[in-house]
């Protein structure tokens, strides 16, 4: 991933969950600083580029709306661009605040991009240190939006550089970072555009030196991405939007293989979320377009 795009691929997820926060009920995810780390013309610059590219997404739905752009955004925020980041924050955050009920020190979160765990939980500045991995130059980035939205960065929030898609640069400082302590790491948004290899390479080499109950959650592709084209043809849509950004996506998983990639690592899988069962946890009884995505699934795989 380069930086350019990293930072498009950040700044597209922080207004799909800022656009969630603002105007849709009831929240599956509520990231309530998000809209401070986007500027009014960023905002205003996405929703028109959405707006305008209804046609490419849906026919149907571009003439229907044609004279109510709010509904056509509303449309492709809701359908296109948010229910898997929605749902996979809230399914992991979840995870990680029943880790730190049980103890848990520390949390990694790798590709944070525009991540804002640390200033939505101050409570836990002196319980819990976050270490956010992510491109050097994104970090950079992200630094610069923070200071320019009035945000001091808290005490527990740490900076770690990495590129996943070549071999862990900065694995003494992973290991001093780790610490002998139990550890959770979030691996979102990650996992599909890295190749197999490369996806296997990163877990053996965060958890190589983790201490037993460890653990991780991630979202990954099923074998059906590169075929299913989803509900109005959404899953179809991403693949091709991923391509033609420059970051394609590389990698998609049987059930099977994941599970024999985490065995090699020492990881056994504790819990495991289907599309079916994301839809029916976090999208049950919506009267919106949010619905689970196809092909998406979630994992928390703990270290034996």
């Amino acid at each position: 991933m380069k930086q350019n795009e990293s930072s498009l691929t950040s700044l597209i997820s922080a207004f799909g969950r800022a656009y969630h926060s603002q105007y849709d009920t009831p929240k599956i995810f509520d990231d309530f600083i998000a809209k401070d780390l986007i500027s009014p013309k960023e905002f205003a610059d996405i929703r028109e580029n959405m707006i305008q590219g209804i046609p490419f997404f849906n026919q149907d739905i571009a003439k229907r709306y044609q004279d109510d752009p709010d509904e056509i955004l509303k449309w492709i925020t809701q359908v296109q661009l948010s229910p898997t980041p929605l749902a996979r924050a809230a399914y992991c955050e979840k995870v990680l605040m029943n880790e730190v009920i049980l103890g848990l020190q520390q949390y990694v979160i790798l590709g944070a991009g525009l991540d804002t765990f640390c200033f939505r939980h101050p409570e836990l500045s002196n319980k819990l240190e976050v270490f956010e991995m992510d491109h050097p130059a994104t970090q950079e980035w992200k630094k610069k939006r923070l200071e320019q939205a009035n945000f001091e960065l808290p005490r527990n929030l740490h900076f770690v550089s990495m590129d996943f898609t070549n071999k862990l640069t900065n694995q003494k400082r992973i290991d001093e970072m780790l610490d002998d302590k139990k550890t959770f790491f979030s691996l979102l948004g990650v996992s599909y555009y890295l190749t197999k290899e490369e996806n296997a390479s990163l877990i053996n080499h965060l958890f190589a030196n983790a201490p037993s109950g460890s653990s991780i959650v991630f979202d990954y592709a099923d074998e059906g991405l590169f075929e299913e084209k989803g509900m109005s043809n959404r899953v179809e849509n991403m693949v091709k939007m991923a391509a033609a950004s420059g970051e394609p996506m590389k990698s998609c998983f049987p059930y099977d293989e994941i599970e024999k990639m985490l065995e090699k690592a020492g990881l056994l899988i504790y819990e495991h979320l289907s599309p079916a069962m994301i839809n029916d946890r976090f999208f049950h009884n919506r009267s919106d377009y949010l619905s689970a995505f196809e092909t998406i699934h979630y994992i928390h795989a703990v270290k034996k």
